[in-house]
């Protein structure tokens, strides 16, 4: 399973690497340290505080929307759900207070290797989400 440095999960949180600290050390979130020291999140838990910090994360009176948003459409964010079908599937990336969902092919998703806890993209034009593993 994927694990994160805690300032790769605050940038898929939207939230400054302090405030992400301040979480763990509050046990919003576990962590844990690599053979170097480093503190990591597990993916797997950290997709589950994700979408529990988004439901729980009020709008922020006076902040602007375009500080929530992207101007080129691409959400960075973590994987919370892969439900695989015959030949479609759906997934879920919460980007921050984000939560998108895309309808694609059971083929691409296992292509991608997509599965909840890792991080990807989604890219929005219209009514299309494209998800991009990165």
């Amino acid at each position: 399973m994927q694990s994160y440095t805690i300032g790769r999960a605050a940038r898929l949180l939207g939230v400054s690497p302090d405030t992400a600290r301040r979480w763990a050390d509050a046990g919003r979130f576990a962590t844990h340290r690599d053979e170097t020291g480093r503190r990591l999140v597990d993916g797997r838990d950290l997709a589950a505080f994700a979408v529990e910090a988004a439901q729980d994360a009020p709008g922020v009176p006076g902040e602007e929307e375009t500080a929530r948003t992207s101007a080129r459409n691409a959400f960075p964010g973590i994987v919370t759900a892969v439900k695989l079908g015959d030949i479609a599937a759906q997934v879920e990336i919460q980007a921050g207070p984000h939560r998108l969902v895309s309808l694609l092919t059971r083929e691409a998703v296992e292509e991608l290797g997509l599965e909840v806890g890792m991080q990807a993209t989604a890219r929005v034009k219209s009514t299309n989400v494209h998800i991009d593993r990165t």
